[in-house]
Parts: C-alpha cells; structure tokens; sequence
C-alpha cells in the first residue's frame, strides 16, 4: 500500500475551488507542506493561513466558462480540487447552482485546455440515499438520494464522469462519508452539538446551570469521516496513476455506520459538561435523510492505497478542543 506522506506532489500546481472553506483550506494546506504550488480560489477574502498560498479573488458561481478557461489557462494546474459548493444553506435552486452548474462550467474549461489537469470532485455519501441496514453501500450501487444536496451533488459527479468518458477528462469523484473535525460547520450536528457543549462549559465556569442539550430523534446510523483523513484521501487521488481511477467513483469514509444517539452521548463525554441531552420532535425541522449510511471503501484502498487511520474519539477531541475552553475527557 502506497502512504499517503504527499511526497509525489512536490511540485505540482495544484487550484483548490472553495479554498477559503472547511475542507478546501486543509487540503491547501495539506498541498503546501507537501511542497505543491497552491492556488486557493473563493469569492471571500483570504483568511490567516500560510504565506506561501496564492488566494485568487473569483465569485466561482458568477463566473463563466471563458472566465474560467482563461484562469485555468494562466495558472496552468496539475490538479483540481473542487471542495466549492453549498451544503447546510440554500434552497434546491441555489445548491444546484453551487453542486451541479459550477461543474458543469468548470468540466467544460478544463477540457479546452490543451493539457487538461486532473479534476478531483468532492462528493457525499448523500448522492446514494437509503443504505440497506448492516451492510456497506458500494460505489456500484445505484444512486437515489432524497435530499436537495445529495440530489445535487449527483448532478454534479454525473457532469464529471460524463465529462471523462466524452471528452478524456481526467477526472475522479471522491464520495465523502460525512466529514467531522475541528472547525465542523455549524450547520451540522456535530458542530451545533460541540458549540453548545462550548457554551455549557462556559456557564458552568461562570457559576451558571446550562442549558439542555435539545436534538431531534437521534435514530440514524451515519458513517463518519476524520477531516484528516478526507485531505489524505485527495493528496493520495492526485497523485495515483490515472489508469483504473479517471472516469470512477471512490467511496471515502470509515466504513462503519455509527449511532448518532451515541456519538452525542460520547460527545458530551469527552467534553467534561456534565448535561441532559433531550430529545424531541417539538420545534424541530423535519429530516428527509436516510437513517443508514455505510460505505464500502475497499475501492479506496485497492485504486488509491488509502484506508481511515484516525480513531472516532481522535476526531470528537479534535472537534470539541476547539469549542469547549476546559480540557477534554476521555482517550483516544
């Protein structure tokens, strides 16, 4: 199995889309210290990272496909990581504008250019849908998701796998099982649980009793992902040989379905708050998501030599150091 120590990459030029966000910042970082010339491409304004990263300025949704071609042209890149997108916010029309259009304009500027890079298209286990309880859902099952974002992030690796097959894109879907580490959106329920651990742990500081820890019905199963091991992922898919990976799509993820019910109660934990957790339906929106999702990631392992290393506790602590001022609980 080939490590993933991102030695192969020194020297690539590497253009990460989204690279101001969650993921695309670590990735870019990931890049950098690999000794990559790194492009981080967001409509916002560059945040605190390292100095040796290009921040290009460019609102990825308003920009055309000659916009685009003429960028790519310019820099010239080895590698693409498209990690832009909407994910927590957004009615159905402006993620597909996010997850499907976006690729759409970006596949077709790569390919215009006269030495095409290779494209590394983020996806989610939320393109698949309903997983069968038990078992792991592999990258040959077929996809029927249920909610907008799993809808559109399919339009999108649909537009990439298109895109390799018509017009010899050299290009690779990741499918990412839901991602979780310091710094986790608060949109999601990792981050809302860890921010309001945070703010218990404050009260408690102050002399205060917190506030209840309130969640809707936590019956699903989810396979979750250290965001570490995600950025391994992509530094192993961009410098993999392209024979057997272009056109495909990769499932990345732990590869076991973990009870959301006893994810929070570790959470709460590892965090040293000591709070009820309630659960209830009362003032909460409702879920049209599966209540299983498990990937089959032995694809991963045979096409790009990566396998999960990080242990869940590893990636709670992570989340919660940097929401909770008190040490975490627990080990590793």
């Amino acid at each position: 199995m080939r490590p993933a120590d991102g030695g192969a990459a020194a020297g690539l030029r590497v253009v990460v889309l989204g690279g101001t966000g969650y993921l695309g910042r670590r990735i870019g970082e990931a890049f950098r210290a690999d000794g990559a010339l790194v492009h981080l491409v967001s409509r916002g304004p560059a945040r605190p990272g390292p100095v040796d990263a290009r921040h290009v300025r460019l609102d990825l949704l308003a920009a055309g496909t000659r916009r685009l071609t003429g960028f790519f042209g310019s820099v010239r890149p080895d590698v693409v990581v498209n990690a832009a997108g909407l994910v927590w916010r957004g009615d159905e029309a402006e993620m597909t504008a996010g997850n499907a259009d976006l690729v759409a304009r970006v596949t077709d500027a790569l390919t215009c250019l006269p030495r095409p890079p290779r494209l590394i298209q983020l996806g989610t286990v939320h393109e698949y849908g309903a997983g069968t309880p038990g078992t792991g859902t592999s990258e040959d099952q077929e996809p029927a998701p249920v909610t907008p974002y799993g809808r559109t992030k399919l339009l999108g690796t649909r537009t990439v796998l298109r895109a390799a097959a018509e017009d010899g894109l050299d290009g690779v879907v990741l499918r990412l099982a839901n991602v979780i580490g310091a710094g986790v959106p608060a949109g999601s329920l990792f981050g809302r649980v860890a921010a309001h651990l945070g703010e218990a742990a404050r009260a408690r500081h102050l002399g205060e009793e917190p506030e209840e820890l309130r969640l809707p019905p936590l019956r699903a199963h989810r396979d979750v992902l250290d965001v570490h091991d995600a950025v391994d992922a992509v530094r192993a898919a961009a410098t993999a040989p392209g024979t057997g990976l272009s056109g495909r799509v990769v499932n990345i993820g732990r590869g076991a379905a973990v009870p959301m019910d006893a994810l929070v109660h570790r959470m709460v934990e590892l965090s040293g708050v000591r709070l009820p957790v309630v659960e209830t339906v009362a003032d909460q929106p409702a879920r049209s998501d599966t209540q299983w999702q498990q990937l089959d990631v032995s694809r991963a392992l045979r096409v790009l030599g990566w396998q999960p290393r990080r242990t869940l506790d590893a990636s709670l602590r992570d989340l919660l150091s940097a929401t909770v001022p008190t040490p975490v609980n627990g080990r590793t």
